[in-house]
């Protein structure tokens, strides 16, 4: 027996679908149009902005790749991301871990503190951060980025994880406290290994927060050789002001490995916040 669609349901999956292609259409014609605007020259992208490259100049992109800058910035942006990951998700987790299976005064405060965190705004802190960072003589220096970056990131990072450490039940703890464990050894043996999707979830947070932070590089690097990709895109795009095509290329080229790590970890993503709400 079929069912068959009350009329204002199927008004509200059409209204649903249509904003959901308008949406997909405002992302994917903004990089689209990126793609092909670097295989243009700039008469083609004067006369012709829209349509396909006649003929395609792939020198834009290969001109770029062939450049040791932009692996450099790559390699900058690669090291900075990774480091700051391994500070942020290792330090958020173990305080998740306290927060989620210790009971002791001062918790839940201490808590909400962390969760006030997601209120700051980064913007409001660069100028007191900066002084702090030149007094420990950590300009020019990759730890200048990577702790604040790591410091911005533990209170949304604290909070996935604490409710997916919530969800472990009791039962395990107490098994593995029978066989000897300790508290530290459950955290490291078992519920590590039991919150892989959260794990994966908030590494992929930091890896792609710290891969699109613009400001903190810019004010702590001036020399050039540390820039990150976010820096370098700005400054080619003030080298090259008159070339478009260029700049678009040199756009997209730097958004290619976000973009490939997040198709890649995607799923992961979805199953950890999804995991986290649930718990």
């Amino acid at each position: 027996m079929t069912t068959t669609q009350k009329p204002g349901a199927r008004t509200r999956s059409l209204v649903l679908h249509l904003i959901s292609v308008a949406v997909g259409a405002l992302i994917v014609v903004p990089i689209g149009f990126g793609v092909l605007g670097g295989f243009k020259d700039n008469g083609q992208l004067s006369s012709n902005p829209l349509g396909w490259p006649d003929p395609w100049v792939p020198e834009n992109y290969t001109g770029i790749l062939a450049s040791g800058v932009f692996w450099r910035q790559l390699g900058n942006s690669t090291l900075i991301a990774l480091a700051t990951t391994f500070v942020v998700v290792g330090a958020a987790a173990m305080a998740a871990f306290v927060f989620a299976r210790f009971s002791f005064r001062g918790r839940e405060f201490l808590f909400t503190l962390f969760a006030v965190g997601l209120m700051f705004p980064f913007a409001v802190a660069i100028l007191p951060l900066f002084i702090l960072l030149r007094t420990m003589g950590l300009l020019d220096n990759p730890l200048g980025v990577i702790l604040p970056q790591a410091a911005f990131g533990l209170p949304v990072t604290i909070i996935i994880l604490r409710q997916f450490f919530r969800t472990i039940p009791a039962e395990v703890e107490e098994a593995a406290t029978l066989d000897g464990c300790s508290p530290f050894g459950f955290f490291w043996r078992v519920l590590l290994p039991m919150a892989r999707p959260a794990l994966a979830t908030v590494s992929v947070l930091a890896i792609v927060a710290s891969w699109n932070n613009f400001m903190l590089p810019l004010v702590v690097f001036t020399d050039q050789s540390w820039w990150t990709l976010p820096v370098g895109v700005q400054a080619f795009q003030g080298q090259y002001s008159d070339d478009t095509a260029r700049v678009l290329a040199y756009v997209v080229l730097s958004m290619v490995p976000a973009l490939g790590f997040y198709a890649v970890a995607e799923r992961q993503l979805i199953g950890g916040l999804a995991g986290s709400v649930k718990g």
